[in-house]
């Protein structure tokens, strides 16, 4: 990914469903104007789900999401449809192809994306070899209610009604929802308090940084930024306090104490956790802290896959701060990037990072799974602000 490149988790992302050899990856071919899926008659080329970010022309920056048939058979097979349905935990609009009449195990999958409460397209992808097409499209939504779109991907007919489809079923609040909400607005001075410690990558901000001083740049806020040794020094150069002081969570406590009274502080954790995720739901799993006891287990999900460097937050910081109010016996376990557990019975409390890796549409369905099983779950920035008592002072 180049600089100048939309971050893949802000992207639209859109996953092709269908059974085996009905055309998937030849109608992300037809629709991106490019060879990007593998496209073969023989059953199961598709394995894992292949994710290419692309750029559509009245969609813009997006994910297409190629993933195994669901009919797939054997062992092997198994696994290639379990990866289909995480993929449908990542998916904000998908697209169902079909080459012949319904099966049942179309509509179970149908029923499977309704469930989810994704939007659906239905694709007929007619080879050139189907004379019903007529009688196919009436089949179906005499079944499903819904409405065909017909097309040829391999000669790239019905493309531009398909086109037309998709970005109407763009979900509405999908560009609305903002990094800093109206915590400030333009003109507002906002203090960025930075830690660059040793695991910030060498000579650039980490993503959320990035984002978020994207976004002060468009609203045209006056964005300052130090580190938490330079912050003193930040404030007394200004004419009067910020409006807002952004910080990394680690940084919490001692940039509150610093943090003039007329000023909002928050962090870029809890930020993206109303960015990313359900705010309400996290500051509700935080009250769950007050019932853990040493024989309590906690999951720490890190959607990051690097491996963890000198004090981090994730493996240390925050276990540290859990152990210190409730005992050393508290039991722990930290998983990375996509390992995130289905059963999730074992579990007293779930801990999210931001999520800055991951689309919105999968940190919901984690904060869904979790809701489902009756597991509170909150975030990073939120747990060390309420582990330092401050979290009534943190605006979000």
């Amino acid at each position: 990914m180049s600089l100048n490149d939309t971050p893949r988790a802000n992207r639209l992302h859109i996953g092709i469903f269908g059974r085996t050899n009905s055309g998937k990856s030849t109608l992300i071919n037809a629709l991106t104007e490019q060879d990007i899926a593998i496209t073969s008659p023989v059953a199961g080329t598709t394995t894992d789900a292949v994710f290419k970010s692309m750029e559509i022309k009245g969609i813009g920056p997006c994910v297409f999401i190629d993933t195994a048939g669901f009919d797939d058979e054997g062992e092997l097979g198994k696994l290639r449809i379990e990866s289909t349905k995480k993929a449908t935990q990542k998916t904000d609009i998908a697209l169902f192809v079909i080459s012949d009449y319904l099966a049942q195990n179309d509509l179970d999958w149908l029923k499977l994306l309704q469930n989810k409460k994704i939007p659906i397209i239905p694709v007929l992808n007619n080879k050139g070899k189907n004379d019903n097409v007529k009688n196919i499209e009436k089949d179906f939504k005499n079944i499903t209610g819904l409405e065909l779109v017909t097309v040829n991907a391999k000669d790239k007919r019905g493309l531009e009604e398909l086109r037309t489809r998709l970005i109407a079923a763009i979900p509405e609040d999908y560009d609305s929802i903002s990094i800093t909400n109206n915590l400030c607005k333009e003109g507002d001075v906002v203090l960025l308090v930075m830690p660059q410690d040793i695991s910030a990558p060498k000579g650039r901000l980490i993503l959320p940084q990035v984002q978020t001083l994207r976004e002060l740049l468009d609203k045209k806020c006056i964005s300052i930024s130090c580190t938490t040794d330079k912050m003193k020094e930040a404030l007394n150069s200004l004419k009067k306090p910020p409006e807002l002081i952004i910080t990394d969570s680690q940084a919490f406590s001692e940039v509150f104490k610093l943090k003039p009274k007329e000023s909002k502080l928050t962090s870029f954790s809890v930020l993206f956790a109303n960015y990313k995720g359900d705010i309400n739901e996290y500051m509700k799993g935080a009250n769950a802290i007050e019932s853990l006891n040493e024989n309590s287990h906690v999951l720490i999900a890190e959607c990051c896959t690097h491996v963890p460097v000198g004090e981090d937050i994730g493996t240390v910081k925050i276990p540290k701060l859990l152990r210190k109010k409730v005992g050393d016996s508290l039991k722990i376990t930290n998983v990375r990037g996509n390992d995130f557990p289905k059963d999730l019975s074992e579990y007293d409390l779930i801990i999210s990072c931001g999520g800055c890796m991951f689309n919105r549409k999968y940190i919901l369905s984690r904060i869904d799974s979790a809701k489902n099983q009756n597991i509170p779950i909150t975030n990073y920035g939120i747990v060390i602000a309420y582990l330092n008592g401050i979290l009534e002072n943190v605006s979000f």
